[in-house]
């Protein structure tokens, strides 16, 4: 343990230094303790009836392919159980589809002239879960078969830290800082790295990313507007992704707003409480002007959708439920039907830096675990449903 020894009667500036040093040795300490020596992150396996439901089949579906030799048998099987790996899963995947009579059946990528879809996650107020809801639908997504990227735009890296990379802890990879830096750019194919999870890669973050607002605030070449730097950097990589989900940081800044411009659709994460309802109106007030002002610059800003998401809701507390009516009488289907809920079940995977998808059933209440996956999957489900209305499928 780090001994904790009283703080110096120092100036705020020397001891903001000290507590930082303090804070980032604790946390490096704790990180390396609680992740493998390596740091790297693992996935849990599935059973077979999860498999099923994931691949849209049926649990004598399964046993059927296994016994004609269709798709090989998973590397564990206890008691006669089979377990799958996330990656048995995909390459089944890949068998199935080939002899599929239904071309995406169980790979419903995009193809043809189906664009990229770019979703960013944005709202100025912290504890609105968007990066909670952003590693939920990156998860729900690549679990399903689609490619996902996500994109850290925030620089404390809460949503590269849950992909298994811990900014707390220098990393020497590259970030998306240094893709859409104004100077000597990388491609964004060197920044793209990845996960642990099959199907999810990410453009990861750390601190300097920030340099980014101070950047933008100084440059003057026409040439180079700020809020083509996403934009572009996307560009690099659109033939490798189906879907593409952006972390915003909480505040409406350059970054932000050059996520608004790469967009394709919005989701403005919001707890139904009055001062997130109040916060969230000023931030689009801002965000409405500051759309006209790079409209006017030459951004074309053109979205699919354009959604309010209630998270952290409570069925059961009176006041959040009438600001929830409020909110969906006032803006009716701008308002997503599904909710995530709050939920000690997802609390406690976000804790140890996991969403609901990698929780083992039976290591909590199931009754919990099923509401809070519930919730999850059916605010996935009704993103995928607008994914489809963009491709035209029906």
């Amino acid at each position: 343990m780090i001994p904790v020894t009283p703080l110096a009667n120092e100036k705020p500036s020397a001891l903001a230094t000290d507590i930082s040093e303090r804070l980032n040795a604790a946390i490096r300490e704790h990180l390396l303790s609680a992740f493998a020596p390596d740091s790297t992150k693992t996935l849990r396996s599935f059973s077979a009836p999860e498999a099923a439901e994931l691949l849209g089949v049926s649990g004598q579906f399964m046993r059927k392919v296994h016994s004609e030799g269709t798709i090989p048998e998973p590397e564990d099987v206890r008691g006669g159980r089979r377990y799958y790996t996330a990656q048995e899963i995909w390459d089944a995947r890949e068998i199935l589809e080939k002899s599929s009579r239904k071309k995406g059946r169980y790979l419903p990528r995009r193809s043809g002239d189906e664009k990229l879809q770019i979703w960013q996650l944005m709202n100025f107020k912290g504890g609105s879960s968007k990066s909670t809801t952003s590693i939920h639908l990156a998860h729900y997504f690549a679990l399903r078969g689609y490619r996902v990227l996500v994109v850290d735009l925030d620089p404390q890296g809460s949503l590269t830290s849950m992909c298994g990379i811990s900014p707390e802890i220098e990393f020497d990879g590259l970030t998306v800082y240094d893709a859409i830096r104004y100077d000597d750019p990388v491609s964004m194919a060197d920044v793209v790295v990845p996960t642990y999870f099959p199907g999810l890669s990410i453009a990861p973050s750390r601190l300097m990313l920030s340099e980014f607002e101070t950047e933008s605030a100084v440059h003057s070449n026409p040439d180079q507007p700020f809020f083509t730097r996403i934009r572009n950097a996307l560009s690099q990589v659109e033939d490798d992704f189906d879907l593409v989900l952006m972390d915003s940081p909480p505040q409406l800044g350059f970054l932000t707003i050059a996520g608004m411009a790469a967009a394709s659709s919005l989701i403005v994460p919001l707890t139904p409480s009055m001062l997130d309802v109040s916060s969230t109106a000023q931030f689009l007030e801002l965000a409405g002007a500051y759309m006209g002002v790079i409209e006017d610059a030459g951004a074309t800003l053109q979205y699919d959708h354009f959604k309010f998401l209630i998270t952290r809701d409570e069925p059961t507390d009176v006041p959040s439920q009438q600001l929830t009516s409020f909110m969906r009488a006032l803006f009716q289907d701008r308002v997503m039907s599904a909710t995530a809920l709050k939920s000690t079940a997802i609390s406690d995977a976000t804790m140890l830096k996991q969403s609901i998808y990698e929780v083992v059933r039976s290591e909590m209440t199931r009754a919990t675990y099923d509401r809070a996956k519930g919730s999850m999957d059916a605010v996935g489900q009704e993103v995928e449903v607008m994914i489809h209305q963009s491709w035209g499928r029906k």
